[in-house]
C-alpha cells in the first residue's frame, strides 16, 4: 500500500471535509496546514517518506490561502536538496462560486509540484456535462488538472454537495491507484 499524505489548509472547514474524502479513498493521512501556516510536528517527515502528496488549499480571492502560500515557501529546504524529486503529486481546491477562480490555486499547486520535480496526477474523471446532470453528480464543476469543489458562502461544510465529495473519495482512488502502478 503507498503512503500518500493530504496536506491541507482550510479557513473554514469545506476544504478540510474535502480533503478528509479524497484522504478516505485514497488510504491517506491528513495533514493539516493551521491557522498560522504551519505545519504540525513530524509534518515534514510525513511528506518525506510519503510516495504521494495531495495538496490542497481554499480558493481566496483568486489563489490559494496564504497559510498554504507560508508552507509552500518553507517548502523550499526542500526543493534545495530536491527532496520530493519524482514523487506523485495531486491537488484541489474549494471556492464559494461555481467557477470562483479555482484554477489559478490549481495551476499554482501544480507549479508547485513542478518546482519539485514531481509528477502531478489530473483528475482522469469526465465531467457530468449533459443535460441528465445534477448538481449532486460526480465531477459536475468540471475539472480536468485536479479537483474542483464549490461551497456557497452561506452553506456549512454540512452542506458540501454529494457529487463534490464522492468526486474527492473517487480522485483519491486514482491517485492511489497510480502511486501503487508507479511502485
Amino acid at each position: 500500500m503507498p503512503d500518500i499524505v493530504v496536506v491541507f489548509h482550510s479557513g473554514y472547514g469545506h476544504t478540510q471535509r474535502v480533503a478528509q474524502a479524497v484522504a478516505d479513498g485514497a488510504g491517506a493521512h491528513l495533514l493539516a496546514i493551521d491557522a498560522d501556516g504551519n505545519l504540525p510536528a513530524q509534518g515534514w517527515e510525513m511528506l518525506a517518506a510519503s510516495d504521494a502528496i495531495i495538496m490542497g488549499a481554499p480558493t481566496y480571492m483568486g489563489g490559494a490561502s496564504w497559510q498554504f502560500k507560508k508552507f509552500a515557501d518553507a517548502s523550499s529546504k526542500v526543493w534545495y536538496t530536491q527532496g520530493w524529486k519524482d514523487k506523485l503529486f495531486a491537488g484541489f481546491s474549494n471556492s464559494a462560486a461555481m467557477n470562483g477562480d479555482k484554477d489559478a490555486t490549481l495551476t499554482y499547486l501544480w507549479h508547485l509540484a513542478m518546482q519539485h520535480g514531481g509528477l502531478w496526477v489530473s483528475l482522469g474523471i469526465m465531467p457530468s456535462n449533459d443535460k441528465a446532470a445534477k448538481r449532486d453528480s460526480i465531477n459536475y464543476v468540471g475539472g480536468y488538472n485536479g479537483l474542483l469543489t464549490t461551497s456557497p458562502t452561506d452553506a456549512s461544510p454540512a452542506e458540501m454537495a454529494r457529487g463534490d465529495l464522492d468526486t474527492a473519495r473517487a480522485f483519491g482512488e486514482r491517485v492511489a491507484e497510480v502511486a501503487r502502478s508507479k511502485r
